[in-house]
């Protein structure tokens, strides 16, 4: 991030209405500034120069994006003080954030492929919001599922749900553990947080907790609690997730 805000306020210093014309966080804005960083480069490339070279780099939109850089470079003729070092700052940045994202590509897929090797890999997925990489995030959190004894104690190791904290002759007396597994706690709070999108049993749980009062990190917290029993019986039972719950016939 302070990569991306240093490479805004560089582009800034060079041209206003370039940044101002740009998505610094896209693919295609950074191969642009890659090559090309100052109105006067711009100018002197000409639209299909620029349109050449990002699809060379398989950017999106390759016509729209120099249409917009084109119209942006004739709004300044005048070369600011300490353009020409500014723009070299701002292509070298521009190529390190490329292939930083090259590389967390690759370590992307490199995860995708060792989970798949899981014994659960398509069970875990299978739970909406759960997607390869969160999923292989779950396991690596959470290791052999053996060790807890009932998906309340992994939701308790997730900090979704209450321990007790009696003392004397006062009990019920209820807290979030002080101790528990952040990043297992994130791998369910944002698995519940992407389900919000689309209509489901997700949504309407959280809807529903909602309408009862609770405020939406309330309700959240209450759908992601929810979901670990969900996935603990989906694991136990070693069956993919249904929207409709498998029948049952008596023996």
């Amino acid at each position: 991030m302070r990569t991306v805000n240093r490479l805004r306020r560089l582009m800034v210093g060079i041209s206003p209405a370039l940044e101002r014309a740009l998505i610094i966080t896209n693919i295609a804005t950074l191969v642009l500034i890659g090559a090309y960083q100052t109105p006067q480069q711009i100018r002197a490339a000409g639209r299909d120069q620029l349109i050449a070279h990002l699809r060379r780099h398989r950017a999106v939109q390759a016509a729209k994006l120099a249409d917009q850089v084109m119209a942006a470079a004739t709004e300044q003729d005048l070369t600011l003080p300490g353009q020409d070092t500014a723009a070299a700052l701002a292509g070298e940045l521009a190529t390190h954030l490329l292939q930083l994202r090259r590389r967390i590509k690759d370590t992307d897929k490199a995860i995708e492929a060792a989970f798949a090797a899981h014994p659960q890999a398509r069970i875990i997925p299978s739970l909406p919001g759960m997607g390869p990489l969160v999923a292989a995030e779950f396991t690596v959190a959470v290791g052999d599922l053996s060790t807890f004894a009932s998906p309340d104690h992994l939701a308790a190791y997730a900090g979704l749900a209450p321990v007790a904290r009696d003392s004397g002759k006062r009990t019920g007396n209820l807290h979030r553990p002080q101790r528990y597994n952040r990043r297992l706690r994130h791998v369910f709070y944002m698995s519940a947080l992407s389900t919000l999108r689309i209509n489901g049993p997700n949504r309407d749980y959280y809807q529903r907790k909602r309408a009862e009062g609770r405020k939406h990190q309330q309700a959240l917290i209450a759908l992601a609690r929810r979901r670990v029993d969900v996935l603990w019986a989906l694991l136990r039972d070693n069956r993919c997730f249904q929207l409709q719950p498998p029948s049952t016939t008596p023996a």
